[in-house]
């Protein structure tokens, strides 16, 4: 609807409506639209002469020429208004009129509080229209009328109208005239602004320009009567800002709140709302926000402290846009107003101020931010606190928002040099120590983040912070230290030299004892950060931090032994010569306690309690305090510092439990908390470092059984208990909460120790939970005990205790903390177990207990409106009770399980419930099910459609128990509706879900077979595509093997024996057809081959035609070679279990195929031939021994014969051959073939575990004679002996290893080659064979990872030279082995001599690099600390790599090859970026900076990021 006013003032017939448009308004009412209401409000307050020029603008505009209105009553004259002057200067705006593109959308009907149209709020209609008053002159209204609604004050902004003076019209045609006209007006200010005009659309909200846009965006007016504050935080967005509405108000807005939309209401007025939208710089753009930021800036002059928050917080706001672009005069004007405001009186204006020099410092020029920098360290300088104050902070945030030095930006650097001049002039001179503090603090926030930039300043600093240790003042002591310690990181070796010379000056000459505590914290702080620097002085500075130990001082000893504990931490390596003095000062001191006597503990304790109420008369002023006493910080820094040594040195753990252990066992009754959770926390440390050990346990020698570590624990157990069963009931909750944590350390590491101990146990578990005084978590460590208690000890220790235990568990049951009903219902669940395990006999009754279980898991099973947790806590725990315990449940069992049934409906109890039904449904008690069973196994079918790939599991193995223990309850139908799911998820993609599906098929098959049939073909043409897969292997294979011969023996006609033998082959004889399907992979032929052996051991009436088939398809000439394959494959298969003497061709026919152009039947036949005589050894070894020795060329293929008969004949049947077989073999070990080679010395080492106490020591004999082949061939033979299961060899080999392991300094090439092949065998399968060994080994192996000179050649290729590494083989075999080392022996390297050889590694050959790049970001996880300290040498390779361009000429392969080498150093850079603290160095600061800046790089990381993402853990990296 085009808008007009009908007024009797002749100001407003100004704005009427234009000729073309009046015929769409009724004839009796017309409407003002909003910006005309906004711009009459507006003109109502200004003077005779502003309203003289608003008529003479707009009079003559075109189609806006004021026409009379139809309806106007002649001679009605204007009410007279009081002139008022205007109290804002105009400004002229800038930016030109553009028509709008917004479609004009007509005002929508305006609505009072009563729904109807205003005017029926104004009475009847007549002919006369009711008249426009000035706002001054309007009525108020009651505020509780229908349709009315009070005024607002009036609005401080005026809006200049188009064509006032000062802003000439531009020229433009009648059309552009219109459309301009036309476009929707920009919104009036908020309603609490503006008031609601009788025909104004004060029912409804005034932003009917923005109509169609809000529809499309979706968004709804915000609620009547919201302040516009909260509409805008409503709304979020700084273009809704623009969008006020007018919505009916309650009450007039206070001031706090109407004042802000000073900013809504100058957008509207200029049309600089949209300056939002990023985009190019252009000059109107540019214009546009000059003028916005102009006027913000004048209202930050207003007196009125809401005008200035208000504009300062619009500034932040556009300061904080991309796209702002400020010119060089607004760049001027806002830092000198930000500067003025930081002195504002009011503290909110100061802190917007300050928040708006961050945003502000990329968007000025260089030398504004030199000119904030200046101001700011000038007001650092001020009497003024709060202005100080207010300055440092913003010298905080001009610093953290410098762009790094690595972005190539000169701004950071020159802004840095002016800041840390002047703050170095006030550390130096400056008395008023609150200065020097907020100095030191800058400081060091510069020296952190921009160390590297302030290279220049470095000595100065130095030489500014040294005389701030001896400050009077401990503070600035301390803030000195902080900043020296980020100074470390980045200064040269020269001012780091100097540092540590001066310190150790000091702390020879000792002035004051105080000094001197300064100095030691100093030396330590400087560790902390720089751990890698100071290594090399420690020889100088350990003396002296030993001799101050001695030092009569608490606060001294204390930073001495923190020292300590950061020396070990960050300079293991360095520390290791004064581990045993540093250790030995720890337990001296850990024990110091001079003003308490602990040996009368118990009379003590006595006498405290009968003496309690006198204590305080006894004590006087003079008498010592326990508040004096600081002995305990002495104590608890020596505990820490044991912590960090048995932490960082697992290569010490049997001297730790000779002499630490029994130390910190007798610490355990330390009377000072703090202390006494540090001691805890150090024993369970070693109790951490003791389990990985587990796992070459049992490969250690009897004889040195008592140095086991294990060993010596368990025998410390009784004392370890002794100490800590007391202190189970004390009242200390901290106490007791480190007990339940190292006594759950020890059950787990070592398992059943605690059996003995369980009645001194019990009582403090039984404390913690009924205690009334306990917190929650006191609970939740005392039941997390108790579970790892009940789940590693046998059940029989805990039967007589039940009684005791059980009603403090159930009482947790119904505890109202959730985590608390978890970890009860976890116990209760392990207590089942206990009570009544089905596994063993036993005699324990357990009915009586029933009563107490059941009821309460029960309620929680019930209750709905539970944490998901204690929902799945209580499934698991009924259905254990259901397991162990159904039988005595009686009338309650029925009722439990339709509680199941529900459950089960459930999508987020469903896997849960299937689980505890599968548990239920194997349960030895035979619980009847059956009740469920019919609504049950169509919901279970059901969720074999879904995508849970757990869910479809755990239901398959559901339905496989209940198809096996409850056939008889099942109907047909029943199963055809399962039956119908399975063929779906027979498929190559999920080999697991696909193996158990076919598992559950077989089941099926013996016990239900009719059912099969039904089915048969879906399930078959699945199956029978797996079986062709190229992926079918391992337990998928003998599924389906299993599978076959159960289905075989339904004796269903529709799937006999034959059809299944035609179906499985029918790919391999159509292979050489036309049409036929691609040909099959290798794999393929053997699973078929399994797959048709199978079912002929199944029907053994068949199989003599089968063989004989298969024999008549490898003679007949016709046959393929695939069908060839096959056949001698399935020969094979049959031939190792069965007698094949009855086919007297066959050993011609295997003969003759040897001779085949074909290599795959070639292979098979030797497969074949070794199989079959594994069947029938009397008759083919003895021809196949004679066949090696006199057919020279057969004799590869022979030789992979004999390799199957050794592999998979008995020993006892090989044992009469074996003399023969070992004097053949040892003729062809020095076979100038290594093919050869290889495959005798496979021979070797399998034929060497048939006998190994007589053979092994004949091949250590070798050793030392024969060729260089011959040695080769004898070390690869001992690698075959190596597998990952015990073997009757493995105490044998380890005692002979080291000799064959010498051959690492063997003068041929290829021996050290195959040594270092049998070295990562052994360090892979069983590393107990080589874990002594690693002392003599590594030095060898180390060596072999040198580039050598001399084995580097030059081929010539025609024109071009090639150049081969003859030694790059070796040096790739030697770093696999160091990657295999850091899996399975890391506790015995020397982790800093292993990165020297990693360092150099990763400036090696393509090959190399990628795998020292994994090495890398394996040692990010497993040894941080050490990366950290060595990852400046560390970063150069990877950014060399990074950086790296290939040549434009290169080849395709060449380019491919880079970008792999890129991906994979940038995979290691992401795991070196996750080490703690690795934000502290400047290299990689450097680097990552260095990385954003370069799109390449960047896009690169981020691909490499969301890859290790998607990954299960961080650590899932594989070698290849």
């Amino acid at each position: 609807m085009q808008p007009s006013v009908l007024t009797e003032s002749p100001r407003a017939a100004l704005l009427q409506q234009p000729p073309d448009r009046a015929e769409q308004l009724p004839s009796t009412l017309t409407i003002m639209s909003s910006w005309d209401v906004s711009t009459v409000l507006m003109t109502e307050t200004c003077g005779e002469k502003e309203q003289k020029e608003l008529s003479a603008a707009t009079r003559g505009c075109g189609p806006w020429s004021p026409s009379p209105s139809p309806t106007a009553q002649p001679g009605a004259a204007a009410r007279s208004v009081d002139p008022v002057p205007c109290p804002v200067p105009r400004v002229p705006c800038p930016v030109p009129r553009v028509p709008c593109p917004v479609p004009r959308v007509p005002c929508p009907p305006c609505l009072g509080r009563d729904g109807r149209p205003y005017s029926a709020a104004l009475g009847p209609r007549t002919g006369t229209l009711p008249v426009f008053r000035p706002r001054s002159l309007w009525p108020r209204p009651p505020s509780t009328g229908p349709g009315r609604s009070p005024l607002a004050p009036a609005s401080p902004w005026r809006r200049r109208p188009r064509g006032a003076p000062g802003r000439p019209l531009p020229a433009r045609s009648d059309v552009a005239r219109r459309s301009a006209h036309n476009r929707p007006r920009r919104a009036p200010p908020a309603c609490d602004d503006v008031p609601l005009v009788p025909g104004s659309g004060g029912g409804r909200c005034l932003r009917w320009a923005r109509e169609g846009e809000r529809r499309e965006r979706g968004q709804p007016c915000p609620a009547p009567g919201t302040p516009s504050r909260a509409r805008r935080a409503a709304r979020g967005t700084a273009r809704a800002r623009t969008e006020p509405c007018i919505c009916r108000a309650a009450a007039p807005a206070p001031k706090a709140l109407w004042l802000g939309s000073s900013r809504r209401l100058g957008a509207a007025r200029h049309g600089t709302e949209r300056a939002a939208t990023p985009g190019p710089a252009d000059p109107s753009t540019m214009a546009s926000v000059s003028y916005h930021i102009s006027s913000l800036l004048e209202k930050m002059t207003s007196t009125d402290k809401d005008f200035r928050f208000m504009a300062t917080n619009d500034l932040m706001m556009e300061l904080q846009k991309d796209s702002i672009k400020l010119d060089e005069d607004s760049e001027k004007k806002v830092v000198k107003m930000l500067l003025k405001l930081l002195e504002d009186k009011n503290g909110e204006v100061q802190n917007l101020a300050v928040k708006c020099l961050g945003p502000l410092v990329g968007k000025v020029k260089e030398y504004q931010v030199e000119t904030i920098v200046d101001t700011l360290c000038t007001n650092m300088l001020s009497d003024k606190e709060q202005l100080r104050d207010i300055s440092s902070i913003g010298l905080k945030t001009v610093i953290s928002e410098l762009p790094p030095a690595a972005t190539g930006s000169t701004m950071t650097a020159n802004v840095c040099k002016k800041i840390t001049a002047q703050l170095t002039g006030a550390i130096g001179k400056q008395e008023d120590v609150s200065v020097q503090l907020e100095a030191l603090d800058i400081l060091s926030d510069m020296l952190s983040r921009l160390g590297g930039t302030l290279y220049s300043f470095h000595s100065s600093i130095l030489t500014c912070l040294l005389p701030q240790l001896t400050s009077p003042r401990l503070a600035v002591r301390k803030r000195a230290i902080i900043a020296l310690g980020h100074l470390v990181l980045t200064c040269s070796g020269n001012i780091f030299s100097e540092l540590t010379e001066h310190l150790l000056a000091e702390l020879k000459r000792n002035e004051s004892t105080s000094t001197t505590r300064t100095y030691i914290q100093c030396v330590a702080g400087i560790s902390r950060q720089a751990g890698h620097r100071i290594g090399e002085h420690l020889e100088k500075i350990i003396p002296l931090i030993v001799q101050y130990c001695n030092v009569d001082d608490d606060e001294l000893r204390e930073y001495c032994f923190q020292a300590f504990e950061s020396f070990v931490r960050r300079c293991p390596k360095e520390m290791d010569p004064h581990i045993s003095s540093v250790m030995g000062l720890c337990l001296k001191y850990i024990t110091f306690d001079p003003n308490y006597n602990y040996d009368n503990e118990e009379e003590e304790e006595d006498m405290m309690e009968t003496e309690n109420g006198e204590d305080e008369e006894q004590e006087s002023d003079d008498e010592y305090s326990d508040d004096d006493d600081i002995s305990w910080k002495v104590r608890r820094a020596a505990a820490k510092c044991l912590e960090a040594i048995v932490s960082s040195r697992h290569d010490l753990l049997q001297d730790f439990y000779r002499t630490l252990s029994p130390a910190l066992i007798s610490r355990f009754k330390e009377r000072e908390e703090n202390v006494k959770a540090d001691i805890f926390n150090a024993y369970i440390s070693l109790l951490k470092q003791t389990l990985p050990t587990q796992s070459w346990l049992h490969s250690a020698d009897a004889s040195g059984k008592d140095d086991i570590p294990l060993t010596m624990l368990q025998n410390q157990v009784p004392n370890i208990v002794k100490a800590l069963h007391k202190q189970l009931k004390e009242k200390s909750i901290k106490s007791r909460q480190g007990c339940f944590s190292l006594l759950t350390e020890l059950a787990n590491v070592l398992p059943g120790c605690l059996a003995d101990h369980i009645p001194a146990l019990i009582p403090g578990i039984v404390f913690s939970l009924a205690d009334k005084s306990s917190s929650s978590n006191m609970r939740i460590d005392a039941l997390s005990f108790l579970h790892v208690l009940l789940c590693n000890h046998q059940p029989e220790v805990f039967h007589p205790h039940i009684k005791a235990l059980l009603p403090s568990v159930v009482t947790c049951i119904g505890d109202p903390f959730y985590k608390i009903t978890s970890e009860a219902l976890l116990v209760t669940q392990q207590l089942v177990k206990v009570i009544r395990p089905l596994d063993k006999p036993y005699t324990f009754d357990a009915k009586p207990y029933v009563k107490d279980l059941f009821p309460g898991t029960l309620k929680r099973l019930k209750t709905a409106d539970i944490d998901q947790e204690v929902k799945e806590r209580a499934i698991s725990c009924m259905g254990q009770i259901i397991y162990n315990l159904g039988d005595h449940l009686s009338t309650d069992l029925q009722p439990t399980l339709k509680i199941f049934l529900e459950r089960l409906k459930n999508e987020i109890t469903r896997l849960t419930t299937v689980k505890a039904l599968t548990l239920i449904a194997s349960s030895p008690l035979k619980i009847d099910l059956r009740p469920i069973l019919g609504e049950g196994l169509p919901i279970l079918a059901s969720f074999l459609r879904k995508n849970q790939r757990a869910l479809k599991l755990s239901t398959l193995n559901a339905l496989d128990i209940l198809v096996k223990n409850y056939s008889d309850s099942l109907k047909p139908a029943m199963i055809e509706a399962v039956l119908t799911e399975l063929p779906v998820l027979i498929t190559e993609n999920d080999m697991h879900v696909s193996q158990v599906t076919i598992m559950f098929l077989t089941t099926l098959a013996k016990v239900y077979p009719s059912c099969i049939s039904k089915i048969s073909g879906s399930v078959l043409e699945e199956i029978f595509q797996l079986v062709h897969s190229p992926l079918l292997q391992g337990g998928a294979l003998n599924a389906i093997i299993d599978f076959f011969q159960a289905l075989v023996l339904t004796k269903t006609a529709a799937m006999g024996y034959s059809e299944l033998m035609k179906q499985l082959t029918a790919p391999v004889y159509s292979s050489g057809l036309a049409g036929a399907s691609p040909t099959l992979h290798k794999q393929a032929y053997h699973s078929i081959a399994k797959c048709v052996a199978a079912l002929s051991s199944a029907c053994p009436k068949e199989a003599p035609a089968t063989v004989n088939q298969f024999v008549q398809d490898v003679k007949s000439p016709k046959s393929s070679p695939a069908v060839q394959v096959l056949a001698f494959l399935f020969l094979a298969e049959v031939g190792r279990t069965t007698n094949l003497s009855a086919q007297r061709e066959l050993r011609a026919v295997i003969l003759d195929a040897f001779a085949s152009p074909s290599e795959e039947v070639k292979s098979a036949a030797a497969y074949a031939l070794g199989n079959v005589s594994v069947g029938n050894l009397k008759e083919y070894l003895p021809f196949m021994l004679k066949e090696i020795g006199s057919q020279p060329k057969r004799q590869y293929l022979l030789l992979h014969s004999l390799k199957e008969v050794i592999s998979s004949s008995p020993a006892d049947s090989l044992a009469p051959y074996v003399e023969d077989i070992w004097a053949l073999l040892f003729k062809h070990c020095e076979c100038t073939e290594e093919g050869t080679r290889n495959v005798v010395a496979e021979c070797l080492g399998k034929l060497t575990l048939v006998n190994p106490a007589e053979l092994l020591p004949r091949l250590r004999k070798q050793l030392s004679a024969g060729s260089p082949h011959a040695r080769s061939t004898v070390v690869t033979a001992i690698k075959f002996t190596i597998t990952d299961q015990p073997q009757p060899i493995d105490a044998l080999l380890k005692g002979c290893i080291g000799d064959f392991l010498q051959t690492l300094q063997d003068p041929d090439l290829n021996v050290r080659r195959v040594a270092l092949a049998l070295f990562n065998s052994a360090a892979h399968n069983k590393p107990s064979l080589i874990r002594d060994l690693l002392t003599t080994v590594l030095p060898s192996l180390y060596n072999e990872t040198k580039v050598r000179r001399e084995l580097i050649r030059e081929v010539e290729m025609g024109p071009f030279k090639h150049t081969v590494d003859d030694g790059l083989d070796v040096r790739k075999a030697a770093f696999e082995c160091m990657y295999t080392l850091l899996e399975s022996c890391l506790d015995r390297l020397d982790i800093y001599d292993y990165l020297n050889h990693v360092e150099d590694g990763l400036k090696d050959h393509y090959d190399i690099r990628m795998l020292t790049f994994i090495m890398l970001a394996r040692l990010s996880v497993l040894c941080p600390s050490a990366v950290l300290q060595r990852l400046e040498r560390l970063i150069e390779p990877l950014r060399a790599t990074c950086s790296t361009k290939v040549k434009a000429g290169s080849v395709k392969q060449e380019f491919e090859k880079q970008d792999e080498l890129k991906r994979s150093a940038m995979r290691a850079v992401a795991a070196l970026l996750t080490i703690p603290e690795v934000e502290k160095s400047p290299a990689m600061a450097e680097f990552s900076s260095q990385i954003r800046s370069s799109p390449e790089m960047a896009s690169l990381f981020e691909s490499i990021q969301k890859d290790s993402a998607s990954l299960p853990t961080s650590e899932s990296m594989d070698m290849s």
